[in-house]
């Protein structure tokens, strides 16, 4: 499976690996700030490639960690 994402994409899921983001209802919260793609959280959830619940840091699933040590 080829999965291409943008630079920003790449940039939150760096940032989900480092353990600072957060999802908060649709949202998704990097240092405490409201990302600004509002759609960032929906789109790599649905991707598959981070996951997490209401007020809970954030995760990388196994393709997430795989496609961001790919790029």
């Amino acid at each position: 499976m080829t999965t291409t994402i943008s630079f920003r994409d790449r940039a939150v899921l760096r940032a989900v690996a480092a353990g600072r983001c957060e999802i908060s209802g649709v949202c998704l919260r990097i240092d405490g700030l409201s990302c600004c793609d509002q759609f960032a959280a929906m789109r790599l959830t649905q991707a598959g490639l981070i996951t997490g619940s209401e007020r809970e840091p954030a995760r990388l699933t196994p393709s997430g960690q795989a496609l961001l040590e790919a790029a």
